[in-house]
């Protein structure tokens, strides 16, 4: 089915989606349900309210708003009947369901020794779907790979949220784990890829069976805190290439450090708008000092697609490019 994930809303918001026009489907990125208020719907970057009789508006009053009833069953839907199974994802904040789809929550905190101890009296859910999108890494790999060496630069992948890093992680994963006989980068072997996929979201696995495709020669941990998993891959799996979602804390750096020090390239992405933010942060801004990156690639969202800069480890632009009908082509910084 191509949009299963409508099989995780109650009846009545499943019935109101569904009437929303498949290319529109296709682009959906999120749908918010809060109780008592109005069905929102997001995709291209763009928000919109959804009323009682499938129509969009920009009207907050004449939406529909999901009940007591709607939120209780999408609780039970996305735990699968079992909310008590789920204590961890609750303390977090979230929930990723099979296929990778990411579900946040709000509602009322439990606290215990001054930090979460898990959310209640759940009334907002922000439902963000998953999605391949082959191919959104070629303009991008060739120039993340040292062709003298037949390697990988380390990289980092920066952009404010709900701008595609992990989906272009996600496609990132699947080419050089498949490497080329051809192509703008040229021949390049496969290479073993490691995804530390904490949240579940890159590989979208399920039972240990990745949802996605993210290439023959990769291996995922799923639901494994980044810098203990990433230490884990160097132990035991030899990956030519780690691969890790959202990393920032100080945890992280010193895994991304060692992962460097034991000769894997580390490919990895963090919330930002500019590379001059990171130094800033505890956690990254170590790795800033020392370039432990050999490249960085700037993600931004604009209405006609995807729009990204690269600059080398030295923060020297190296390429920029819009979308076609934006710009005509690419032009080098």
């Amino acid at each position: 089915m191509a949009h299963d994930w409508l099989l995780l809303f109650p009846e009545k918001v499943r019935a109101l989606l569904r009437g929303l026009p498949v290319l529109l489907l296709d682009k959906v990125e999120e749908i918010r349900v809060r109780e008592g208020r109005p069905l929102e719907v997001n995709y291209s970057g763009k928000y919109h309210f959804l009323c009682s009789d499938g129509s969009m508006t920009q009207s907050p009053g004449e939406a529909y708003k999901p009940n007591r009833e709607d939120t209780h069953r999408l609780l039970d839907l996305i735990s699968n009947h079992s909310l008590y199974t789920m204590e961890e994802e609750l303390r977090k904040g979230f929930i990723t369901i099979p296929g990778g789809h990411r579900i946040g929550l709000s509602g009322r905190t439990v606290l215990s020794g001054g930090g979460v101890e898990h959310l209640r009296d759940i009334t907002g859910f922000n439902v963000r779907i998953a999605r391949e999108m082959p191919g959104l890494a070629d303009s991008i790999l060739p120039y993340l790979v040292d062709r003298s060496k037949q390697r990988i630069m380390h990289t980092l992948i920066l952009s404010p949220p709900q701008h595609g890093k992990t989906t272009l992680l996600r496609d990132l994963a699947r080419q050089i784990s498949s490497g080329s006989r051809s192509g703008r980068d040229g021949s390049r072997p496969g290479l073993k890829v490691g995804i530390v996929d904490e949240r579940s979201e890159i590989a979208g696995s399920r039972r240990g069976i990745p949802a996605f495709d993210v290439g023959p020669r990769t291996d995922i941990l799923d639901g494994c805190p980044k810098a203990e998993g990433m230490m884990m891959m160097i132990r035991s799996l030899s990956p030519d290439v780690l691969i890790a979602d959202e990393i920032g804390r100080p945890e992280d750096a010193a895994a991304v450090t060692e992962a460097l020090h034991a000769g894997i390239t580390v490919v990895a992405s963090a919330h930002g708008k500019e590379v001059a933010e990171l130094a800033r942060r505890p956690g990254l801004g170590g790795l800033m000092e020392h370039r432990m990156f050999e490249r960085y690639v700037i993600l931004h969202r604009a209405e006609t697609g995807l729009s990204f800069r690269i600059l080398d480890g030295q923060k020297r632009g190296m390429l920029q490019m819009v979308p076609e009908d934006q710009a005509g082509s690419d032009r080098h910084a």
